[in-house]
């Protein structure tokens, strides 16, 4: 346990991660608890970036699709998130954005289910995943949008549901499901899963195959690091691909793409769900930030992850429980993902207030304060020297003058 300053210094200096943190481009005086929204640039995507404007697209042109393995990269890609996620490289392609790869997969397992007209969700989980479940019972004759409380979903899910969507991680409370025992309620119900990742890969331990997943989105930009709008990645089983079709049939879906046909195609497996042209820059600089990732090991990750929101619950609790602050996340590892979310009446100005002292968190409507702890480059006495900042806060009342401000539009 972690009691002093010089401890958690130590704590640094034994860790076996610790040589991690100097691969990411951090700003001095920073500590960065974002929870998770960007996650900070890998270094060698600079030079990956350089090398491929500069060569593969300043002197290989067009070429470069075949001689540089661009059209490939998808799959290539999506193989090595799915070492991640539990899932085979087969199962997972990187393409379009999350919410587009919602979409997409919404639309094929409704279909797939053509006499059950439910997609079933809880109230409160990410906005996007309600709104486009939404968008797409609007476009499917007899298809409604089913959301319930966390504790109505098993009485649900009845045999009118055909997909339940969820997300594995909470955004807001950073609570974890259990994936594997609401799948088995799913299955035996005849419903499919569908599981939005996005907080999950590269912050919590993930099996999709054991855990007998059907399908799952995530997004590159959080804490994989892929970088501002870094593109989304999908998961379809391998006995639901030759079963499931996308509404978005592009030609980079297509079986033989560069044919040229009017007739559509699908190709064999996850390519069908592939649309159009690959974002090159952003997918390789995706590559360079995961193939950081393959370099770790995983266990000590979850490890430290689990030691870093420790600290942090202990340090909030003995420094700063007078001052009102809620703790909303699971205390229970197998229960919560990699943040740490508390609630205060005034948490709006108290964010705002350690962002200037150069602590930066985030905010959530309405009163959620909200720290990423990323093992990969959070060190222990990053944690402790910010719930140091939030306690000279509260108790110095300098928060009042950033509640007289106005933030920007993302919080």
């Amino acid at each position: 346990m972690i009691t002093t300053l010089e401890q958690a210094r130590a704590a640094d200096r034994a860790d076996p991660l610790r040589g991690f943190r100097s691969r990411f481009r951090l700003p001095r005086g920073v500590i960065y608890l974002d929870g998770n929204s960007l996650g900070p640039p890998p270094v060698a995507i600079q030079a990956r970036m350089a090398a491929v404007v500069a060569g593969e697209w300043g002197r290989g042109l067009v070429r470069s699709w075949n001689d540089a393995g661009w059209i490939g990269a998808p799959a290539k890609v999506g193989g090595k998130i799915a070492s991640l996620i539990g899932a085979a490289s087969h199962e997972v392609v990187v393409a379009d954005s999350t919410s587009v790869n919602l979409f997409k997969l919404l639309m094929a397992a409704t279909t797939a289910r053509p006499r059950r007209g439910v997609i079933l969700t809880v109230t409160g989980d990410f906005p996007t995943d309600l709104y486009l479940a939404r968008g797409a019972a609007s476009v499917l004759p007899g298809v409604e949008v089913r959301a319930v409380s966390e504790s109505e979903i098993e009485a649900a899910l009845d045999q009118d549901v055909a997909v339940l969507l969820l997300s594995h991680v909470h955004y807001k409370t950073g609570a974890r499901r259990d994936m594997a025992a609401i799948t088995a309620t799913a299955h035996a119900a005849g419903a499919l899963t569908l599981w939005d990742l996005s907080h999950s890969a590269g912050a919590v331990e993930v099996d999709l195959r054991a855990a007998d997943v059907d399908l799952a989105v995530g997004c590159g930009y959080k804490f994989l690091n892929g970088g501002p709008g870094a593109p989304s990645w999908l998961f379809v089983a391998e006995r639901l691909q030759p079963l499931l079709h996308t509404p978005l049939s592009g030609w980079m879906g297509h079986a033989n793409p560069f044919d040229f046909l009017d007739a559509y195609e699908p190709a064999p497996g996850v390519g069908r769900f592939l649309c159009g042209t690959p974002p090159m820059l952003s997918l390789l600089a995706l590559e360079t930030a995961v193939d950081l990732w393959l370099e770790v090991d995983r266990a000590q990750v979850w490890n430290k992850a689990a030691r870093l929101w420790e600290l942090f619950a202990r340090r909030m609790t003995f420094r700063c429980e007078r001052h009102g602050f809620e703790l909303i996340t699971p205390t229970t590892g197998a229960d919560r993902g990699s943040h740490i979310a508390f609630r205060h009446p005034q948490g709006f100005a108290i964010v705002q207030s350690l962002i200037a002292c150069g602590v930066i968190g985030d905010f959530r409507d309405p009163d959620i304060l909200r720290f990423g702890l990323t093992p990969l480059y959070l060190r222990y006495q990053n944690v402790w020297r910010a719930v140091e900042t939030l306690y000279e806060i509260m108790e110095s009342e300098s928060w009042r003058k950033a509640s007289r401000r106005v933030g920007g539009a993302v919080t």
